[in-house]
């Protein structure tokens, strides 16, 4: 009995000060900026590449933001597969409105990969007229000092700067789900594992000098992996190269969602962190209330203390602090926080059981595979 009531206060001890230094350090990271960043004087060109596909919720703000940018130096290329995508139009509207921006609408379609995004962007790759370019999704919503935060981020040991999406303008039960997911548990655990190094690039945002990319082979290089930002991680890792996440992270907006777009999204994600990064993806399984809550519960039944004022005091600072990060970021906060962030907690195990369970999985409509044969086959 006293090694199990050992091993219970070890877990307990544990997970609650992973959770509270996590958040420590992602409220340090990701507070709301308190300042605009001006382009330095030497702002270098950039190019930004923006793969577009179907109407998002909020597309026309999220590419039109692309234009607002306060930057002296920048090309945007918009890359679809077809004329028929139902987004071409207000792209096409969007270029025509800001002539003084230098962007162009690329079309096509060149298959290097069983990835349809880096299908998408190879064109935008080819024709980027700049040493430094930029992917960002266009559901993702750019400030005006974008390029500038990201070039702030990058420092002489870094190969790339990326940046987690952060959910917001949620509408309805599930689309505040997303919020909970995404930003106080992912993103904060991503900034946990920046801070001491272990920087994993998000497709969101990805932001590199294309000589470190051709230097390991070119785009195609990115084809190594299911998704293009583990190659990116595992590219730059492998030349000593730091991934960094930018301070402050860019804003999904979200609008409403449907309880498969929330669980879809994230057990297509479980399994490409499967595939892409297995040791760390095990990790996984402590993560979420669950392990620290059941040695709480043992240690007070062995205890003879009250198993509810336990937990309740468990429950109001594990979820009071995420609370407080999401405040001090600015991020959205639903109303029925601790609710929801405990129903995420209770799903956790069952998207990491999800993640081994088997290999494909559908994206925008397109049937990929973390499976090497399947994505060979695909290609």
């Amino acid at each position: 009995m006293t090694v199990a009531i050992w091993a219970a206060a070890i877990i307990g001890g544990l997970a609650i000060s992973l959770q509270l230094c996590s958040i420590a350090i992602a409220i340090v990271r990701c507070r709301w900026p308190t300042r605009y960043l001006p382009p330095p004087a030497d702002a270098p060109p950039i190019t930004i590449i923006r793969p577009v596909c179907g109407l998002d919720n909020f597309v026309d703000a999220t590419l039109r933001s692309t234009f607002t940018l306060d930057y002296p130096r920048y090309e945007v290329l918009f890359c679809a597969v077809s004329t028929r995508d139902p987004v071409v139009g207000l792209v096409q509207t969007l270029i025509a409105e800001h002539p003084h921006v230098s962007a162009a609408l690329l079309i096509g379609d060149e298959r290097i990969s069983a990835n349809p995004k880096l299908n998408n962007v190879l064109k935008g790759w080819r024709a980027a007229a700049n040493e430094r370019i930029v992917m960002a999704d266009s559901n993702l919503l750019l400030p005006r000092d974008y390029l500038q935060r990201l070039l702030a981020a990058f420092k002489p040991d870094t190969g790339m700067v990326s940046a987690p999406p952060i959910g917001s303008r949620p509408r309805g039960f599930w689309a505040e789900m997303e919020c909970v997911f995404l930003n106080t548990y992912q993103a904060r655990w991503q900034y946990a594992a920046d801070t001491i190094g272990l920087g994993f690039a998000q497709g969101k945002t990805l932001f590199y000098r294309r000589s470190a990319i051709e230097a390991a082979g070119g785009l195609r290089a990115l084809a190594a992996e299911a998704a293009e930002d583990a190659a990116s991680t595992k590219i730059m890792r492998a030349s000593k190269k730091r991934v960094r996440l930018v301070d402050a992270p860019f804003d999904q907006p979200l609008g409403e969602r449907v309880r498969a777009d929330v669980w879809d999204r994230q057990v297509r994600w479980a399994r490409l962190r499967r595939d892409s990064f297995r040791s760390f993806y095990c990790l996984e399984i402590g993560a979420g209330i669950v392990p620290p809550l059941t040695a709480v519960i043992f240690l007070a039944l062995a205890s003879g203390h009250s198993v509810i004022t336990a937990t309740a005091l468990l429950l109001a600072l594990w979820y009071g602090a995420e609370m407080l990060l999401a405040a001090a970021a600015g991020w959205h906060l639903p109303p029925l926080y601790p609710l929801q962030a405990m129903a995420r907690d209770v799903m956790l195990p069952v998207l990491w059981f999800e993640g081994w369970r088997e290999a494909g999985f559908v994206w925008r409509g397109n049937a990929m595979s973390v499976d090497e044969e399947d994505q060979a086959k695909a290609a």
